[in-house]
């Protein structure tokens, strides 16, 4: 079986099938254990009762009148149907209760009990020794002294199920029971187990639309069990590769698109080198260089944004000492430094690429005023502040600004630079669980604040 929920339906039905099967085999053994202890009962109360009613008769040779009057009174006595046949098989007397039984028309005439002077005692209790169709389960036996010969008389009407064995005849309703549990049970497991696999089925095909390309495609995730976790897993993982796959998609388009800018201006030098007089060829030259370092600085920014995306778990453990690698960078772009000296945990590389990216940024954007102060973030964290006294960043932008290739209207034009500059800041410092953000300056400018954890 191909499907899922046939193949748990077929485990179900035949486990209930085997539950039936011992259930009434050992309901079989029971019935049959049943059935012999009660025949040795009922022979051992057979056999006292005779030998009572025996030592209590008058004998064979007294008079009918006087047998058939104490056959009476036993069997008020008793409350037993009885009857007594002589040596030759003839009727002597026989009660009325045995009598009405026969006129009820039940055909079991009794258990033949063979008396010492030949005579013979026929004892009847259907409602205790009735078997079948009204033959009485009692083989002949010794019992103090007493023959007990079994049933005789007609066998009674046939069985109802003719084709069952007759020891199976006492326990067809539980048969029947055991039956009527099986479908119903059977019956209740198939909707119960369909739905189950039909969940699984629309979360299959859920998958195989997502890995079809679908990306905004979801499974609908129904109920509180491991299905439904599943499912609600895989919306979560369909979500995160989604936002990554369009990431990857926005950068891939970008970086083509900014590629197109210094590769556009160094075909137009070149070709105009080969003509141009030698005053204007350094000049050329200068720009194809320009040119050459921007490209540089774009693929290899757009290979971090990649390599940070594809790993956005910290993979560095090393102890860095933020004011004296703050210090080292600010001197680079003349920069004014302040602070305490703070440690944090991370990779070395990738914290001095963050604080070079926010001196450069506020360098090219901010003017020669550049102010860096290193301090600690209510106890609990280093905090790193580049303040400059540029034109400032609009409050409706100081979120996108830091979004890949994003930047201030006429910034290109003015300063150059590929937008991905802030956007790896921002990776960097989620990377190491910090944050980054950007706040106006008291006096005109920007301060961009990196946040992160200080090392234990």
């Amino acid at each position: 079986m191909k499907n899922l929920y046939l193949r748990i339906y077929a485990t179900v039905v035949v486990l209930l099938l085997l539950f039936a099967a011992a259930s009434g085999w050992i309901f079989q053994r029971h019935m049959e254990q049943e059935r012999v202890r009660a025949e040795s009962v009922l022979t051992e109360r057979m056999g006292a009762w005779a030998e009572l009613i025996q030592r209590s008769l008058p004998d064979h040779d007294q008079p009918v009148d006087d047998q058939a009057a104490a056959l009476r009174e036993w069997s008020q006595r008793l409350r037993l149907p009885l009857a007594l046949d002589s040596e030759k098989g003839d009727r002597i007397a026989e009660s009325e209760s045995f009598v009405r039984r026969q006129s009820e028309g039940n055909a079991v005439r009794g258990v033949a009990v063979r008396l010492d002077d030949g005579r013979t005692l026929w004892i009847m209790r259907p409602g205790l020794m009735r078997q079948g169709g009204g033959r009485l389960g009692i083989n002949m036996a010794q019992v103090n002294g007493v023959r007990v010969d079994g049933p005789s008389g007609p066998s009674g009407p046939p069985p109802f199920l003719p084709f069952v064995p007759p020891a199976w005849q006492q326990g067809i309703g539980f048969v029947v029971v055991l039956a009527i549990l099986f479908v119903a049970v059977a019956a209740g497991a198939y909707p119960v187990v369909r739905r189950l696999t039909r969940r699984l089925e629309a979360l299959k095909q859920g998958v195989e639309q997502f890995g079809a390309g679908q990306l905004h495609h979801r499974v609908q995730v129904t109920g509180h069990d491991e299905v439904a976790a599943v499912a609600s897993s895989f919306n979560v993982a369909a979500a995160r590769v989604e936002a990554l796959v369009r990431s990857h998609q926005s950068l891939l388009a970008n970086a083509s698109h900014e590629l197109r800018s210094p590769l556009a201006r160094m075909k137009m030098a070149v070709s105009m080198l080969e003509d141009a007089p030698p005053a204007q060829r350094e000049r050329l030259k200068h720009e194809i260089d320009t040119n050459v370092a921007e490209l540089d600085a774009l693929v290899e920014e757009v290979l971090l944004a990649s390599r940070l995306d594809a790993a956005p778990t910290p993979g560095g453990n090393e102890r860095v000492e933020l004011l004296g690698m703050v210090a080292e960078e600010a001197a680079r772009v003349d920069a004014a430094v302040d602070g305490t000296p703070t440690t944090v945990v991370g990779e070395d590389r990738l914290i001095r690429r963050a604080l070079r990216n926010l001196l450069e940024n506020a360098r090219r954007y901010g003017g020669r005023e550049v102010e860096v102060t290193v301090g600690s973030q209510r106890g609990q964290g280093a905090e790193v502040r580049v303040c400059d006294r540029g034109p400032g960043v609009p409050e409706a932008m100081r979120e996108r600004i830091f979004e890949s290739f994003f930047r201030l209207p006429g910034h290109a034009e003015q300063a150059g630079g590929v937008g991905l500059g802030l956007s790896l800041v921002k990776q960097i410092a989620e990377r190491h669980g910090g944050s980054v953000r950007c706040e106006g300056r008291e006096g005109g400018g920007s301060c961009f604040v990196l946040a992160l954890p200080a090392a234990l």
